[in-house]
């Protein structure tokens, strides 16, 4: 059975792990100094840092199980400022991830409309994000669920550049009336 739950600071540790992990999973065989790999998740996913972010009131977190067992995580950040987005109600998406031996169960699309839903409801009109131009099977997965590409972005992993493609979305949700 398939669960997706608001993180709490009780979860501090999970998210941790699990950034660490699938971060590692879905980027590390493009960082050509290991070093520079590790120094990053040490600094980006210790229990202290995410503990800092999700207790950040910009940043909501929602974990993803499978039969009682975390799996993926997304991380929305509310109203960041990007130049290729014109939308100050917005979302950067800045983290989507499933662990690779839960990738074949195609439940990465579930989270993804599970977060936009929130936005919705949260009244953004537009979530974008960013993926690195050689991740070419997360760049397939965002043109399939309608994210267009609508600039670039430099990551740095210590001081080494990694060029980024900006993807947005429109939001399009109902007024409901009171």
């Amino acid at each position: 059975m398939i669960k997706i739950k608001i993180a709490e600071e009780a979860d501090t540790a999970i998210l941790a792990l699990l950034g660490r992990i699938t971060w590692a999973e879905s980027h590390g065989h493009y960082i050509d100094d290991k070093s520079n790999l590790l120094k990053y998740l040490d600094e980006n996913f210790s229990v202290s840092k995410t503990k800092q972010n999700i207790n950040n009131p910009k940043n909501l977190f929602y974990i993803m199980y499978v039969d009682d067992l975390p799996v993926g995580y997304a991380k929305l950040i509310l109203n960041a400022k990007q130049e290729s987005i014109v939308s100050l109600n917005n979302c950067r998406l800045e983290r989507i991830f499933i662990l690779d031996d839960f990738i074949p169960l195609k439940i990465g699309h579930q989270l993804l409309t599970f977060v936009e839903e929130r936005a919705k409801e949260l009244r953004l009109d537009t979530m974008w994000l960013s993926v690195y131009i050689k991740n070419s099977r997360a760049i397939r997965f965002y043109e399939r669920n309608e994210f267009k590409n609508v600039g670039e972005l430099n990551f740095s992993v210590n001081g080494k550049e990694y060029e980024n493609i900006i993807f947005s979305k429109k939001m399009i949700y109902s007024e409901n009336p009171l």
